[in-house]
């Protein structure tokens, strides 16, 4: 944050100072003290959120024709992805999605809700979920 005063990178600083926010509020939220060291799972869970947040930013000032503030929040997005650990790709995701599925036999459509939590829970922080339920939905199509 200091460094980003110091170049008077005005984005930057207000999503770190954004993201100090949420995470203090993420604390407090979880009835703990808003000085107390979050975990990197926490932190990381809160990060993705902000990002999910951006997104949705993007989408709606998008279709509200708005392109100034669509660059703002990609802007604030990318700083945010920084980040994060890097997402497996679709090829990673569905090798242990056919794992899990074998290991779970499941083949009835009705329990896709079922395995797709075990799937997440495996793959929680290292996959995006709307590529996992993408894949998901493909395998039980098929």
């Amino acid at each position: 944050m200091i460094e980003a005063m110091r170049a008077k990178n005005e984005i930057r600083l207000l999503t770190y100072r954004g993201l100090l926010a949420a995470c203090t509020n993420e604390l407090v939220a979880k009835k703990r003290k808003p000085d107390e060291v979050m975990t990197d799972e926490e932190v990381t869970a809160v990060i993705q959120r902000g990002v999910k947040q951006r997104k949705d930013s993007i989408e709606q000032f998008t279709k509200g024709n708005r392109p100034d503030l669509v660059a703002n929040e990609e802007a604030e997005m990318k700083i945010l992805q920084e980040f994060l650990p890097e997402m497996m790709s679709k090829d990673d995701i569905k090798v242990v999605v056919l794992k899990k599925k074998e290991e779970l036999q499941i083949s009835d459509p009705a329990k896709i809700g079922m395995f797709m939590g075990a799937v997440m829970k495996e793959l929680k922080g290292k996959a995006n979920g709307e590529d996992v339920k993408e894949i998901i939905e493909t395998l039980f199509k098929a």
